[in-house]
């Protein structure tokens, strides 16, 4: 920890932020994480959650508490229990699944209409993941395909993301911190 990362600490500048990380199975919630956090805590294997799992990673003024959600089927129902918690969503696509593009548009409508998410300014952010992957939707046409041109009532941003190596990670990131710094002033 830095000497400014202290100074904002004692400041209590430092905040603590609980988001949750949604999307698909396999949409690369997890390797993204992973990648946010420093090098020295990274894990060598990535596995499929099971459940959901919580991580941690820190910016410059900010504390984030991530919950990995399992994106299968038979766990996609234990997101909504976390949905009064989190204060941001990072919503992750496979932009080379196009197949399940509706499956996870799908899960973003029941999620965006949910009651405990519905009535809330709470920013969300897309990884429009796997642009590495041949043939891979534009974060345009993610977008598109997905509506979010429809989310009138929450700050929202898409980033196209290659997870495995860290490309646009940081500028969603960053967006992220910049959208909660707003809502707590």
């Amino acid at each position: 920890m830095g000497l400014f990362d202290k100074l904002a600490g004692w400041l209590g500048l430092k905040k603590e932020v609980n988001v949750l990380c949604l999307g698909l199975d396999n949409s690369g919630k997890t390797t993204i994480i992973n990648q946010l956090k420093p090098s020295n805590a990274q894990a060598q294997d990535i596995v499929p959650t099971i459940g959901f799992s919580i991580e941690k990673f820190k910016t410059s003024s900010l504390s984030f508490t991530v919950f990995d959600m399992s994106g299968q089927g038979r766990y996609r129902n234990l997101w909504e229990h976390y949905y009064k918690e989190g204060q941001a969503i990072i919503f992750v696509i496979d932009s080379a699944d196009k197949l399940r593009m509706v499956v996870a548009k799908e899960e973003l409508d029941t999620l965006l209409y949910h009651p405990d998410i519905k009535h809330r300014r709470i920013p969300i952010l897309f990884f429009a993941n796997k642009m590495d992957v041949r043939d891979a939707l534009s974060s345009v046409k993610v977008s598109q395909l997905l509506c979010l041109e429809n989310i009138k009532d929450k700050p929202w941003h898409i980033c196209a993301t290659d997870a495995l190596k860290g490309e646009g990670l940081q500028e969603g990131v960053d967006w992220l911190q910049d959208q909660i710094k707003t809502m707590r002033t």
